[in-house]
């Protein structure tokens, strides 16, 4: 059996690091993968060198970066189009959100993450924000925009803040080739459509041998892998 997690939301705080003492048990786990939105050094910064090194697989940026017990195995070079850069400068520039703090569109491997916040934005304004787009469900009419306008493209709810972008088929999901048919047991934050999770969630709870849990926050995570997965976790 695989364990399989999502990294933010799921294992730490909203682009935050890893509690510490959930870090030092979590080093137990035996035959366990990440997949991410995030690139491979804010992953690292996020979950330490020695997770990220002893992960089966770390599927960084959606699956389009690939690790292997930290050592870069496979990327996608997909590359957006100034039509799209374009398209989604005018999204910020609609925008009724007030406040903005900067690094609104970044380009990642084989994938884009915007955010109409801003990947400077920390902390309470990053939540205030949150807030705010439960609401008014701005990454929703986003996403629902940029698959009208560039229906080659998958655009997804990613984070607190963001979206994730890449072309279709480029998703989460994509990771599990890697795993040839085995059981996996998925942690993820964003299961519901529309969310990031989601590719992987739907195919996993389609399967009889797979179990997908929707956390809330990496307390919820903890104390899952503590009440079922104790044996699992557990190396000599």
């Amino acid at each position: 059996m695989i364990l399989l997690f999502d990294v933010d939301g799921t294992l730490t705080p909203s682009r935050g690091e890893m509690n510490l003492e959930f870090a030092n048990k979590f080093l137990k786990l035996k035959n366990f993968s990440l997949v991410t939105g995030s690139d491979w050094p804010k992953t690292v910064e996020q979950v330490g060198t020695k997770i990220f090194e002893d992960a089966d697989y770390s599927f960084n940026c959606s699956g389009n970066d690939v690790y292997s017990k930290g050592k870069h195995i496979a990327k996608n070079n997909w590359k957006p189009g100034t039509d799209l850069l374009d398209y989604l400068s005018k999204c910020l520039g609609e925008s009724s959100y007030p406040e903005k703090y900067g690094n609104h569109i970044e380009i990642r491997t084989g994938m884009l993450n915007f955010s109409i916040v801003g990947r400077n934005a920390i902390g309470k304004q990053r939540t205030d924000y949150y807030n705010w787009d439960v609401q008014m469900l701005e990454r929703d009419r986003i996403c629902r925009g940029i698959k009208y306008h560039f229906p080659e493209l998958c655009a997804e709810v990613g984070g607190e803040t963001g979206v994730d972008i890449y072309p279709v088929g480029n998703d989460k999901s994509q990771c599990l080739k890697y795993f040839g048919g085995r059981p996996i047991h998925f942690f993820g934050d964003s299961c519901h459509a529309g969310g990031n999770d989601y590719s992987i969630a739907s195919i996993l709870e389609s399967r009889s041998d797979c179990k997908v849990y929707h956390v809330n926050d990496w307390k919820e995570t903890w104390q899952i892998l503590n009440q079922k997965y104790m044996n699992h976790l557990m190396v000599d």
